[in-house]
Parts: structure tokens; sequence; C-alpha cells
């Protein structure tokens, strides 16, 4: 048993160092002068750690033309993650309710329709979606983004709350409609109350591929709604003068600061929303 344990904390720190390594050598960077980088000592601490890579990459870097860092980003971003995220979890714990308890003609059907949506790669869907968004005009806007993430996070979202709900007793279901409640008031008052672990678990799944995603957001947000992935990879690939790691990392750090913590705030409802059925059939 010993060995056993033994060999299980080696594997956990390894992997942990394995993940934690990159982060560190971003942030020690993030921390050095251009003139302490160019001494070649990655994994050194800085000597003498200064926030300027941090406020130039916020607020001076630049993106292409534009030389104002990515706090632009950062609101195009945000503008695009809140309804990104809010609608697709609303429509996704209607559909799981629907077809968990009340089964309507079809269910089954439409239940394999959003499960095969699920399997459809991203790639695929950009050229239709492009053509259809043109024809109706919102291509390049903030609802032409908003709906594409819509898309594309409902089949997944209807999964996990379709298969939350099919965990919950149907006792809890019979018994408010024993007491008159109908489709809204159960949902409303029954099941949301229930679902918080499986609300905490969406959000951060669909926060966090919302604000990760870049090729979404190149295609579909319009030059003036370019979320922060985007004008991250503008920063770090801008070819003008010399190449400023330090300005680099910091706005790479900037850029995955949201989902990190979302994880680590969140890191116990989402352990919790999982081992509660998010996996059940």
């Amino acid at each position: 048993m010993k060995v056993a344990r033994i060999g299980l904390y080696a594997f956990l720190a390894s992997a942990a160092l394995f993940f934690l390594l990159p982060l560190y050598v971003m942030l020690a960077t993030s921390l050095k002068s251009m003139d302490e980088i160019r001494l070649g000592n990655i994994f050194a601490m800085p000597m003498a750690p200064t926030l300027d890579a941090w406020r130039a990459a916020w607020s001076e870097a630049c993106t292409g033309a534009s030389c104002e860092g990515v706090q632009g980003g950062f609101w195009n971003s945000v503008r695009i993650a809140v309804p990104s995220t809010v609608i697709p979890i609303a429509l996704g714990a209607l559909n799981g309710y629907a077809l968990s308890f009340w089964r309507p003609r079809g269910a089954g059907l439409l239940f394999g329709i959003l499960l095969l949506g699920a399997f459809v790669p991203v790639q695929v869907m950009i050229y239709p979606l492009v053509r259809m968004l043109a024809g109706l005009g919102v291509f390049g806007s903030l609802p032409a983004i908003v709906l594409v993430h819509l898309v594309f996070g409902m089949p997944v979202l209807t999964l996990l709350f379709r298969n939350y709900y099919a965990a919950l007793p149907q006792e809890l279901f019979h018994a408010a409609r024993i007491d008159g409640g109908g489709f809204w008031r159960i949902f409303w008052h029954v099941m949301l109350p229930l679902s918080v672990p499986m609300l905490v678990v969406a959000a951060i799944m669909q926060l966090t591929g919302v604000w990760n995603d870049y090729i979404l957001g190149l295609v579909f947000a319009g030059r003036d709604n370019l979320p922060m992935t985007v004008q991250l990879n503008n920063v770090i690939n801008t070819t003008t003068g010399t190449r400023l790691y330090n300005v680099n990392m910091a706005a790479t750090i900037l850029t995955a600061m949201v989902p990190l913590a979302v994880y680590f705030l969140s890191g116990r409802w989402f352990v919790r929303g999982i081992a509660a059925g998010a996996v059940k059939g």
C-alpha cells in the first residue's frame, strides 16, 4: 500500500509540475525586463520584478494598426461571453427539463438530433453559418457571434441538463403536478433550486469555451467586436520592432485570467455537479 501511495503522489506531483511549470515561466517572464530576459535564464526568478509589461500589455501593446493593448478585446469578450453563457444555459436547462419530465411527442428524435449536433466539428459548419448570417444581414456583429455560440453550445448543455434531471426522483415531479404545478411553475420553483451544481458546471464549461474561442470570434464577431484571444494573437504576431516577450507573456496571462478565476472560485461546485449526475444517462 505504501509503495502504491508513493507512486500515486509521485504521479500527481509530476502532473502538477507539468501544468504549473509553463505558468511559472509565463509569470516570471512577464515580471522581467527585456535586458534580464536576454540573459537566457528562463527559469530564474526576476531579479527586479516590474509590472511595466503588464501595463503595456493592457493598454499600450500593438494589435495590428492599433496600439491600445488587449483591454478592448477584454471588454469585447465580456460582451460576447455574458449572453453566450446565459442564453444557452437557460435554453439547455429548459430542453433538459422538458425532455426528462414532460417528454413531448418526438422527444427521443429531438434528443438524438441535438446529441448528433454535439459531434459535428465546428469547422464544418463555419461556411454554412457565414452564408446564413450574411443572408440575414447580421454577419460580423455581436448578435452573430452570440448566435453562433448558442448553436454550438445547445447540444452539450441539453445533454448535461437532461442527464441531470433524469437522475432526480420522478416523485418530485409527480408531487408538484398533484399540487397543481404547471410547466413553468415546476421549472422555476422545483427544478431550478435543485440545479445549482449543474448550473455551475454548465456556466464553467460554456464560459470557458466562449472565452477561449479564437476561430469563431475571428470569423463571426467583426472588426469592432474581436475577442481577447484574437487581440492576443495580434499582439504576439505583430512584427514591427523588437519582440517583447515579457509583454507577450503578460498579455497571455491577462487573457487566461477569467477562466482561471472561474475554475479556482467554482471548482468545488464543478466537482459536485459532475458527481451529482452530469455523466449519468
